[in-house]
């Protein structure tokens, strides 16, 4: 790490120590007349052609390049490295195009290898207008860019060319959901499950406080003809966030917290790796994702199996900040998952953690609402009608999984953990849109403490914010309250637009469902204010897309894995931090289990020449776990992708 840090800043202008920070997300633009924006703490200096912005840790940079004329994105991003850096261009991996959009004729994007001890991060975005080309690098800390992934959101969605503007709703009437518009919603939703090959896929259209649509598309498994409907389970993952949320606002209302009260006062248990922060956190800072504590999910993912819920509060009190109370957005699974605990103990004080959080979610939320489908018990969710997750296996392939990978987020369910259907979700996001009725008109939660929920916290990219377990945002000028959900063969979401009046659930069984989301909004936006037909175009270019990725990753892969580096492997390997690696014989190939990922064994050869194991199973969670030694004893090390390093040593 500290090699890459200084080969960035050698690369750096002279000029650049000498800037100014940006107070604030401050307008600019290039020599050409593009649009940018210069994100707020970063500084920004020119280098010939190149526009670039410094991370205020020093060790990531992003540059907007004048390219001008070049035969294809490829050429136009070759010019883009040699006018930012010196040394090697570096070669793309993978090249992948998104659709025309936001006034640009073509948009691609082009992926590169970095090795796993590099902990480094390299992308370009090449955008066309006419015959000209602008270039968006990435370059520097893999751990800097997980952190300040807002401000690269922000410098992305910003770019624009000269002079375009933006289309936009804002102050236009939505137009009803009649038959016709809900059919074009449904025809949309199954051409796109078709074109991505998502299995299932469970649909609810609410319009002034009543439902008008619900179904399904597809089947809740491959290789089954058993249709998903309106009650067909589904993991929602992070979509459980916002229920969690609205507990602790039930609760506000009778008297037992308050939103500015310090969590150590209400759980005197609770402890971060930072004894300032633990005493600043108030109850609304557990789920604001501001506290500057970093996403850590891999401390439950790679830990083994049969965590208490306690577990949370363990793993919260060895997680140091990486930022600055209420400075940037980092999303943190773990003190989500700690708000709903402390719901459940305030609710039912001295029940088990997990049990109390599930018996007051049941009857202070799911039973008022008539959620009647929607549970933490996995049995009870992988019972009778529920879908089982899919994901690509190594071969590009959509297949069926075991939803075993799943039971890690059980431990933290507050998070993420419920099963639900299009129908009961449905229920949820009338209550939103209502702002705390139930759908039979009852109220649940006063207005003040659901809305409470809602204000704009941290900044999560362009014209979007986190408030506490649900993002505030504003699409194409039309406000949207919403959150999604990710989960190892499950991607869901929930959008309300309070002031349409209209609502809309979308869960999907497979890891491809994701392309769906964002395009599934726009969409019915489309429908509402007749906007010009530009969803279908990017779930076609996402299609495409996933099937570049799928064939790229294969080709870099070698499976079985190389005889030769799987022979040299120990049996057993130990971090204490979170847990075990086994390696073994299964059905004549060398398998892996890390906690919770397991899978037959592919090898990868890096840039560097080093090589990593890559568990192979369908599924877009894998081991990436880098092969080497620490003097005599062979180790394993995964790289999480956000902020944190897992070094296995062999048990000898």
């Amino acid at each position: 790490m500290k090699l890459i840090l200084a080969l960035v800043l050698m690369s750096l202008p002279v000029a650049a120590a000498a800037q100014t920070p940006a107070a604030a997300d401050t307008p600019g633009k290039t020599a050409s007349g593009i649009e940018y924006v210069q994100p707020k703490d970063w500084t920004a200096t020119t280098q010939g052609s190149a526009t670039v912005f410094l991370a205020p840790e020093g060790d990531l940079r992003i540059a907007v390049v004048d390219i001008g004329a070049a035969p294809d994105a490829a050429a136009a991003a070759e010019k883009g490295w040699a006018a930012f850096r010196s040394g090697a261009t570096p070669k793309p991996r993978l090249v992948t195009a998104a659709a025309p959009g936001d006034g640009w004729d073509e948009r691609t994007t082009l992926s590169y290898e970095t090795s796993p001890a590099e902990r480094a991060v390299r992308a370009a975005l090449a955008f066309r207008k006419g015959s000209l080309w602008t270039v968006m690098l990435m370059d520097g800390a893999a751990a800097t860019a997980a952190k300040r992934s807002a401000a690269a959101s922000v410098v992305q969605q910003n770019l624009r060319p000269a002079g375009y503007q933006r289309e936009t709703f804002a102050g236009k009437t939505a137009h009803a959901l009649t038959p016709e518009r809900i059919q074009t919603m449904r025809d949309f939703v199954a051409e796109s499950a078709a074109a991505l090959g998502v299995p299932g896929v469970g649909i609810a259209l609410i319009e002034k406080g009543k439902v008008v649509w619900q179904g399904g598309v597809g089947v809740r498994a491959l290789g089954s003809s058993e249709p998903v409907d309106e009650n067909t389970k589904f993991m929602i993952a992070s979509n459980t966030k916002g229920m969690a949320t609205l507990l602790l606002s039930v609760l506000a209302d009778e008297g037992k917290l308050q939103w500015d009260q310090r969590v150590v006062d209400l759980y005197p248990a609770f402890r971060l790796g930072d004894d300032a922060t633990t005493q600043s956190v108030q109850v609304r800072h557990l789920v604001c994702a501001c506290t500057g504590l970093p996403r850590k999910d891999y401390s439950f993912i790679l830990a083994d199996a049969g965590a208490p819920a306690s577990a949370t509060f363990d793993g919260l009190a060895h997680t140091q900040p990486t930022s600055k109370f209420g400075e940037l957005f980092q999303y943190n699974n773990l003190m989500a998952s700690a708000a709903g605990y402390l719901g459940g103990a305030l609710s039912y004080p001295g029940m088990e953690l997990g049990a109390a959080f599930d018996h007051a979610m049941e009857e202070k939320i799911f039973a008022p609402l008539g959620m009647r489908d929607t549970t933490f018990d996995f049995e009870k969710g992988m019972s009778g009608n529920w879908a089982p997750p899919h994901g690509v296996d190594i071969n590009g392939q959509i297949a069926l999984m075991s939803n075993d990978f799943n039971l890690t987020v059980y431990p933290h369910r507050p998070a993420g953990g419920a099963f639900s259907t299009a129908a009961d979700m449905a229920h949820y996001v009338q209550l939103e849109l209502s702002k705390g009725l139930t759908p039979g008109g009852k109220r649940l939660v006063s207005e003040a403490n659901l809305v409470e929920r809602r204000k704009r916290g941290v900044q999560v990219g362009d014209d979007s914010w986190y408030g506490m377990g649900l993002f505030e945002r504003t699409a194409w000028g039309v406000p949207v309250v919403t959150h999604g959900g990710t989960l190892l063969g499950y991607h869901s979401n929930w959008y309300a637009l309070p002031e349409a009046d209209v609502g809309a659930v979308i869960l999907t069984n497979g890891d491809t469902g994701a392309a769906m989301l964002g395009p599934f909004l726009r969409r019915l936006l489309e429908v509402l204010y007749d906007g010009k037909p530009e969803a279908a175009r990017d779930v076609a270019a996402a299609a495409t897309r996933v099937k570049a990725q799928a064939q790229a990753r294969r080709e870099r892969l070698t499976f079985p894995g190389d005889p030769a580096v799987l022979a040299g492997l120990a049996a057993h390997y130990r971090d204490p931090s979170v847990g075990n690696i086994a390696i073994m014989d299964r059905d004549g190939r060398k398998w892996i289990k890390a906690g919770f990922i397991e899978g037959p064994l592919a090898t990868r050869v890096n840039p560097d020449g080093t090589t990593s194991l890559v568990s192979a199973g369908p599924g877009a969670i894998q081991v990436d776990a880098l092969v080497g030694k620490a003097g005599d004893v062979r180790t394993l090390t995964i790289n999480d992708g956000q902020q944190h390093q897992y070094v296995y040593s062999e048990v000898r």
